[in-house]
């Protein structure tokens, strides 16, 4: 059924019809000035006047024609059947069915009543334009250009300002950060510096929530994700400390300085466990320590990084820790970053040293600034260091499997990202903050933000994965917000990741076999070549013995050593003997004639030094 509205209106209600055409001109009056009136006005002073510059707006209402709907029924009961048919009779409605189906006019009749019951079905039919004919093919998703914005920024305090060292979210819905200022150039030139570090809420970037007031500078501080109260600090001196925000801006507790560490302590990790208080350390001095807060006086376990045996272990021959890395769902696993650029895989159930450090990846230049496992595969790693961030797989030792280009300024920090398993993010020494989504390209950064005009030192991402903090040289904080495809997963992003890890590994795998067929080869080869040179060295030493045991030889080798011997007593000066009493006669002395000297048997010739090694040897 067609709805239809016929507007009707006559011709003489429209008005006359417009005519233009194109003319100059024309002036309807002129009114020139007059002087003489000038002196029946006097001149107003002062003169207000006003101006509304704001566009003149009418409020109207304007109310459509409502449109009346009613509501029918319509009950349809089965009826037609001839009276000999009883209707509860199932079989007999059946058998009557297939009477009428096989008539001859019943296919006419049908195709007649269709065409007027198609006709009453459109005029009824409603299209639902959201309708989703084809459930089983998936929506596209809609292509959100990556961004990013500076939502808040803290600054430090205290004049100098100092660098940031650490960041640390508050377990409690991460409303707060933890935040530590720590200048590690040794013996700066300037004013003394502050030794306070800050807590920040969030929503607050005027003032610091709390201040911590140590007696030395902390390094690392981190948030206890069992207690939104307490936090551990590692400090300059190498001392460890105990905080308790409900009780004091001090520390609670401090460990034993005998017990420390050498050097300052640069990461401080909360070990999973069931009581919560449990945490362990590392420093630069080339240790490893485990504590208990309930008895911070000793370490419980001490593990030096060296690879000697337990007897030869020295302090001096340690590898220095840069950087901690710790998963909760392996407790007993851990892994150490060195400042030699080697990242070390420990186990704690180890016995010895060597069987708790069971594996070693060389993978920096300097040292490794930044190592943490991807929160989907803990078989893969990232590390930054030097000018570069890789990628690595436990299974592949020898190179990584994944890498970006060499920057032209150095990175300083890496996170992966907690809910998109394919990004992460660095930081560089030009104050840079880039974004890289691994599934969409590998060769460039998906996003990069100038965050800061100084360099950039540590990074810290919120558990939601859209917030990122990001610490810079002055002591400033900015806390940035990116757009949600850098921080949503896709559906098929964990499949297309695990295939993408594992084709890399496989050929990883492929080249490590390949590079150890070269290298047994080149050692065969080598072996082989210094084998025919010592059969080349054995021909010529028996040439040369064969030339020295001829007889002519060894008799013209006696005949100049003879000679030799006559010149060297030719040249000797004659001995001058004293005059004797006797007269002359006793003066001339018989001369007696010298006995000729015996012919001297030929010595052989000494031997070679090597010929006698080979001797020796043999």
């Amino acid at each position: 059924m067609e709805v239809q509205f016929a507007y009707q209106k006559k011709r003489s209600e429209f008005g006359r019809q417009c005519l233009f055409s194109d003319r100059g001109p024309e002036l309807i009056d002129n009114f020139p000035s007059d002087k003489k009136l000038y002196k029946n006005f006097i001149l107003r002073d002062p003169v207000s006047r006003s101006t509304q510059c704001a566009p003149i707006q009418a409020e109207h209402y304007l109310n459509t024609m409502r449109a009346e709907f009613a509501n029918s029924s319509m009950n349809h009961v089965e009826g037609g059947w001839p009276k000999d048919v009883n209707t509860a009779d199932e079989e007999q409605t059946k058998r009557y069915r297939r009477k009428i189906e096989k008539d001859e006019g019943y296919y006419h009749t049908m195709m007649q009543l269709f065409k007027n019951m198609e006709n009453c079905i459109l005029q009824n039919n409603a299209v639902n334009i959201y309708q989703q004919y084809f459930s089983d093919v998936e929506s596209t998703t809609l292509v959100e250009k990556s961004s990013a914005r500076t939502v808040n920024l803290y600054q430090d305090q205290s004049t100098p300002t100092r660098p940031i060292t650490h960041i640390s979210w508050s377990p409690d819905n991460q409303t707060k950060l933890a935040v530590s200022h720590c200048n590690l150039i040794f013996q700066p030139k300037g004013p003394k510096e502050s030794t306070h570090s800050y807590i920040w809420q969030v929503e607050n970037p005027n003032r610091p929530l709390i201040t911590l007031k140590p007696e030395h500078s902390i390094v690392c501080l981190e948030y206890n994700q069992k207690d939104p109260h307490s936090l551990v600090s590692g400090q300059i001196n190498g001392q460890v400390a105990l905080w308790d925000t409900r009780k004091s801006y001090e520390p609670v507790e401090l460990s034993v300085i005998e017990s420390s560490f050498r050097d300052p302590v640069h990461n401080v990790l909360w070990i999973h466990s069931k009581t919560g208080t449990e945490f362990f350390s590392s420093s630069t001095d080339g240790q490893v320590k485990w504590w208990d807060i309930r008895k911070l006086s000793e370490p419980t376990e001490t593990l030096i990084l060296d690879y000697n045996k337990e007897e030869d272990q020295r302090m001096c021959n340690a590898l220095g820790a840069s950087i901690l890395e710790y998963e909760n769902t392996i407790p007993t696993r851990f892994m150490v970053g060195t400042e030699q650029g080697i990242v070390i895989s420990c186990n704690r159930k180890g016995k010895t040293t060597l069987e708790k450090m069971t594996t070693r990846f060389s993978a920096h230049l300097g040292p490794v600034l930044a190592l943490q496992r991807n929160p989907g595969f803990v078989k893969n790693f990232l590390t930054v260091g030097d000018w570069s961030a890789k990628i690595w797989s436990e299974d592949c030792r020898e190179s990584a499997i994944m890498w970006t280009s060499f920057h032209k300024a150095m990175l300083t920090d890496g996170s992966w990202s907690p809910t998109r398993l394919s990004v992460f993010f660095t930081t560089r020494s030009d104050g840079t903050l880039d974004v890289w989504d691994i599934l969409q390209q590998q060769k460039q950064a998906s996003l990069s933000v100038k965050v800061s005009d100084e360099p950039l030192k540590c990074l810290r991402t919120h558990d939601m994965g859209r917030l990122v903090a990001v610490g810079n040289q002055k002591g400033s904080i900015y806390l940035v917000e990116f757009s949600e495809n850098l921080s949503v997963s896709n559906k098929n992003d964990k499949m297309l990741l695990t295939a993408m890890f594992e084709r890399e590994s496989r050929r990883e795998k492929i080249l490590e076999a390949r590079n150890r067929e070269l290298r047994l080869k080149m050692k065969q080869t080598k072996q082989a070549a210094d084998a025919e040179e010592d059969v080349a060295e054995e021909e010529v030493e028996a040439a040369g013995e064969a030339v020295f045991n001829d007889n002519l030889v060894q008799q013209a080798e006696a005949e100049f050593y003879q000679t030799i011997e006559k010149e060297l007593a030719a040249a000797k000066p004659p001995v001058e003997e004293e005059p004797s009493v006797s007269g002359a006669e006793d003066q001339v002395s018989d001369v007696v004639p010298e006995p000729e000297p015996e012919p001297v048997a030929p010595q052989p010739a000494p031997e070679p030094a090597k010929q006698k090694d080979k001797k020796k040897k043999k």
